[in-house]
C-alpha cells in the first residue's frame, strides 16, 4: 500500500493515526463484551476504518453525516462521549434512545449525525434534505452520506441519486465496496465492473479511491468537499474495501474463500499506516505505545460510566408520549366578525397552502407538477409567482426520497409538505413514512415536521389505483397524525393545524369534494384542532360516526329518510376523539359507523371494538359498520356504484331504526 502524504503535516498524519487506532482498539474490546454476553450483537468494522475516518474527518465538524453499520469512525471522529455511546449499545437509559434502539441506530444533533434504520437505503434521501436546506439558507456546507454495496441495490439508492443530480444538492454519497451484501457475493448484486460507471448516469461526478488507504480516502473527500462548498452538486465515491468478519458476529464468514481473506488481511487499513508511520519516523514505538494505552484507558473509562448506568424503566406513559413532540396547540381562531366567504372545498386546500406558506418561509412545498403546472388538480396553481421555484419544487416521480428528503429537511428545522399526486401513490413512500417520519422522535428525540397530502376516494371511475381510500394503513402507524376534513372549513382549519404541528401529519383530502361542496371560509388564517371530533348534525334516534366523504353521506340519508341523529364527524383519525365519540353514544344508544375505506381492517372497527369495551352498557342494539366491498375499486360506473356503501348504509340506518 502507497502512502501520499501530499501537504500533510507530521501532526495531521498522528491525527489521522489515533482516530484510525480508536474505532478498531474499541471494536477489539467489543467482540470480548459480546462473547461475555454484556454486547447484544455486533457489526463489526474492522478493515474498513479508513472509510468513516478518513472521509469524517475531511469534513467541518458542523456538516451532517450518515452512517451505516460498520462506521464507528465516523462516531468517535466526531468525539461522542464513550461512555454515552457503549450506553446506547448496552440498551441503557443513559444512551442516545433510552434503550428503545440498538447499535447505531440513533442521531445527535450536537455531533451532527444521523444515524441508521435497518432499511439502509432511505437515509440517503435523508441526506439529500439537509443539503437542500443547506442550498436553500445559502449555507456552504456537503452532507455525507453512506451506502453499502449491498443496500445500493434498493431504490431508494436510485431515488436519492437522482433527485441530487436533479437539484444540484451537495451531498457526498460514499459507497462502501466490501465485495459482499451479507453472504451475496457483488455478482449476484449487480452487473456493472464499478460503481464509478452509475455516476455519469446520474449526471453526477464519480472516483473511486483504495477504501484501505487513509490518506488517499482524506484527500479525497477534503478535495471534493471544497469545491461542493462553492459548486453545489452531488458526487458519487466508491471506495475499495472489503470486509473482515461477518455481517454481524452470528454469521461468521465460512463463505468466504480463504485467499480472499488472506489477501485483504495483507491490506490491512490500521497496520499498514502504523508500519508506515513507524518508517517514516513521523511516528516512534514508545509514542505508538503511549497512544494506546490512553485509547484503552478511555474505552474503560467509557465502559465504567456506562456500566454505572441504569437499564430504562418502562413508564407507559412516557413511552405513549415520547412517540410525538410535545405540542400545545395554540387557539388560532379567525376573528369572529372577520370577512368569511364561500368558497370551494379546493379552493380552501389553496388558501391554508397559501396563508400558511407566508406564514412560515422555512416551509417547502414538493410534489410531481405541483409548479408552474399547479399540481394536477390546480391546488398550487400561481404559488411559483409568489414564492419561487425554491420553495415551491417539482420533484421526479420519487415517492420515497422526496418523503425522506422532508425529514431531512426537519433535521435542518425547516418545514416541509409532500404532495402525492394520488394518495394511491403513497405506497412508493410506505418505507419512509411508516419506518422514518413516524418513528424518529420516540427513537432519537427528532421531530419530522412533514406535511403528506393525500388526495384520495372513488366517485370518478378512476378505477383501482386513482381511487383507494388508505387512511387505515397509517392510523395503526403511533407517531403519525391523520386527519380527513369533510367539509371547506375544516379543510383549511386542518392543513394550517397540520403545518403548525412540529409533528408528522397524513392530510387525506377527498378529491370529490373538491369542486362539488362549497361552504363559509373565514378569510384570515385560523386553525382547526388536531384531535377535535365535530358535530355535523344532530338528533336522538342514534349516532352515526364517520369522516370525510361519509359525512356528506350521512347528512343525505337522514335528510330522505327523515332520521334524527348525531352525525359525529371524526376529522381527526389518529389520535381519534374518544371522549366525542363517548358522549354521542351515551346519548342515542344506538350507534352506526361509516366510512369509504374497505370493511376489513378499517378504523371502524377499531371504534366499535373501542365502544363496546367502554361503552357497552349504554347500547341498546349492536354496533352496525358500514363500509365499502372487501375488493379492489373497480372502474366501470356500475361496479363502483356497487362497492362504494351508500346504498348499504341507507339499509343499515333503516335497519339500526328498527331494531
Amino acid at each position: 500500500m502507497t502512502f501520499d502524504r501530499h501537504d500533510l503535516s507530521n501532526e495531521t498524519l498522528l491525527h489521522l493515526y489515533q482516530h484510525l487506532l480508536r474505532p478498531r482498539l474499541i471494536e477489539e474490546k467489543m467482540l470480548i463484551l459480546l462473547r461475555q454476553g454484556k454486547v447484544s450483537k455486533w457489526f463489526s468494522g474492522i478493515g474498513q476504518e479508513a472509510i468513516s475516518v478518513g472521509s469524517t474527518l475531511a469534513l467541518e465538524a458542523d456538516e451532517y453525516i450518515l452512517p451505516l453499520h460498520r462506521n464507528l469512525g465516523v462516531f468517535t471522529g466526531r468525539e461522542v462521549p464513550l461512555g454515552r455511546l457503549f450506553a446506547q449499545w448496552q440498551g441503557k437509559r443513559t444512551g442516545y434512545t433510552k434503550g428503545r434502539d440498538r447499535s447505531f441506530h440513533f442521531g445527535t444533533n450536537e455531533h451532527h449525525i444521523v444515524g441508521m434504520i435497518s432499511h439502509l437505503g432511505p437515509q440517503l434521501a435523508v441526506a439529500g434534505g439537509i443539503a437542500l436546506a443547506d442550498l436553500l439558507d445559502k449555507n456552504p456546507k456537503v452532507t455525507l452520506t453512506y451506502s453499502g454495496d449491498g443496500g445500493a441495490s434498493e431504490g431508494d439508492f436510485h431515488e436519492a441519486l437522482n433527485v441530487a443530480a436533479v437539484w444540484q444538492l451537495p451531498v457526498i454519497f460514499m459507497i462502501e465496496n466490501n465485495g459482499y451484501g451479507l453472504s451475496t457475493p457483488s455478482n449476484e448484486q449487480f452487473r456493472f465492473k464499478s460503481f464509478v460507471d452509475k455516476g455519469p448516469a446520474y449526471g453526477m461526478e464519480a472516483v473511486q479511491v483504495d477504501g484501505n488507504n487513509v490518506l488517499e480516502v482524506y484527500t479525497t473527500v477534503k478535495r471534493l468537499a471544497e469545491d461542493l462548498r462553492q459548486n453545489p452538486h452531488p458526487v458519487l465515491v466508491e471506495a475499495l474495501t472489503f470486509r473482515m468478519r461477518g455481517h454481524e458476529e452470528a454469521s461468521g464468514t465460512k463463505y468466504v474463500p480463504q485467499s480472499l481473506m488472506e489477501e485483504w488481511a495483507a491490506k490491512d487499513p490500521v497496520e499498514n499506516f502504523e508500519k508506515w508511520l513507524l518508517a517514516e519516523g513521523i511516528l516512534t514505538e514508545t509514542a505508538k505505545h503511549g497512544i494506546r494505552e490512553k485509547i484503552k484507558a478511555a474505552i474503560e473509562a467509557g465502559l465504567q460510566e456506562a456500566d454505572a448506568g441504569p437499564m430504562p424503566t418502562a413508564d407507559i406513559q412516557e413511552e405513549i408520549a415520547d412517540m410525538y413532540q410535545p405540542f400545545d396547540a395554540p387557539a388560532t381562531d379567525a376573528p369572529k366578525d372577520g370577512p368569511t366567504r364561500e368558497i370551494r372545498f379546493i379552493d380552501a386546500i389553496s388558501e391554508g397552502l397559501k396563508q400558511s406558506m407566508a406564514r412560515y418561509p422555512e416551509l417547502v412545498l414538493m410534489g410531481q407538477d405541483i409548479a408552474d403546472y399547479g399540481g394536477v388538480f390546480k391546488i398550487t396553481e400561481g404559488f411559483v409567482a409568489e414564492f419561487g421555484k425554491a420553495r415551491v419544487r417539482n420533484t421526479p416521480l420519487c415517492e420515497s426520497a422526496i418523503v425522506g428528503i422532508g425529514l431531512g429537511l426537519s433535521i435542518k428545522r425547516k418545514k416541509s409538505m409532500v404532495e402525492m399526486q394520488f394518495a394511491d401513490f403513497v405506497t412508493c413512500g410506505f418505507n419512509q413514512i411508516v419506518n422514518n417520519l413516524a418513528k424518529s422522535h420516540y427513537r432519537w428525540g427528532q421531530n419530522a415536521d412533514v406535511v403528506v397530502r393525500m388526495p384520495t376516494g372513488a366517485g370518478s371511475a378512476a378505477g383501482p389505483f386513482h381511487s383507494q381510500s388508505n387512511e387505515a394503513w397509517f392510523t395503526h402507524v403511533p407517531g403519525l397524525k391523520v386527519v380527513y376534513p369533510s367539509n371547506p372549513h375544516d379543510a383549511k382549519g386542518l392543513l394550517c393545524a397540520a403545518f403548525e404541528d412540529p409533528n408528522p401529519v397524513l392530510y387525506f383530502e377527498h378529491k370529490m369534494l373538491y369542486r362539488s361542496l362549497s361552504g363559509p371560509v373565514p378569510e384570515a388564517y385560523y386553525t382547526t384542532p388536531i384531535g377535535q371530533a365535530a358535530l355535523a348534525a344532530e338528533g336522538n334516534e342514534m349516532s352515526i360516526i364517520t369522516y370525510g366523504m361519509g359525512v356528506r353521506w350521512a347528512l343525505q340519508t337522514c335528510q330522505d329518510l327523515g332520521v334524527s341523529a348525531d352525525i359525529l364527524d371524526l376529522r381527526t383519525l389518529l389520535p381519534w376523539d374518544q371522549d366525542a365519540v363517548r358522549k354521542t353514544v351515551e346519548k342515542n344508544g344506538r350507534v352506526l359507523i361509516l366510512h369509504e375505506d374497505t370493511m376489513t381492517g378499517g378504523i371502524g372497527g377499531e371504534i366499535a371494538a373501542w365502544i363496546g369495551e367502554n361503552c357497552f352498557e349504554h347500547l341498546d342494539a349492536p354496533v352496525r359498520r358500514v363500509a365499502s366491498l372487501d375488493t379492489a375499486i373497480p372502474f366501470a360506473p356500475p361496479l363502483e356504484a356497487a362497492f362504494l356503501p351508500q346504498q348499504r348504509l341507507r339499509e343499515q340506518v333503516q335497519a339500526l331504526r328498527n331494531y
